[in-house]
């Protein structure tokens, strides 16, 4: 996939790639509670963090998801890692490669975050199934 040429069309990549791997019921819920306060940053992240990067021909979606699972567990945001064990799920990691990845952050971000990670990737998986 090449990069998008200017803002709409990086729009339109950014989302149609954020509902591949978020799904469709995530990006629709996200879109009906945008409103005036939020609309720039729902934008600005389908514009950028969908559309410029996750659309880089450079790394396949499975290596951004072990990417973005070890940055969410680094950085203790467990809501955002929720949806990102669901989106790894959906660029086609197994519940065994997740664990793989959680287990290396236990080693680079610490025990603590692991654990707390861990929790939240078995009570998604449990949802999964």
């Amino acid at each position: 996939m090449s990069e998008p040429a200017d803002d709409a069309a990086r729009h339109a990549a950014g989302m149609e790639v954020r509902r591949e791997v978020l799904g469709d019921a995530h990006v629709d819920r996200a879109e009906d509670r945008k409103d005036a306060f939020t609309e720039e940053f729902q934008h600005m992240i389908t514009r950028y963090a969908w559309g410029e990067i996750w659309t880089r021909p450079g790394l396949d979606r499975k290596t951004r998801s072990c990417i973005t699972l070890t940055a969410l567990v680094a950085h203790g945001h467990l809501d955002e890692l929720a949806m990102h064990v669901r989106a790894a799920l959906r660029n086609g990691l197994t519940p065994d490669e997740i664990k793989e990845v959680l287990l290396q952050t236990a080693i680079y971000c610490g025990v603590p975050a692991a654990n707390s990670a861990f929790a939240v990737a078995q009570r998604v998986l449990a949802e999964q199934r």
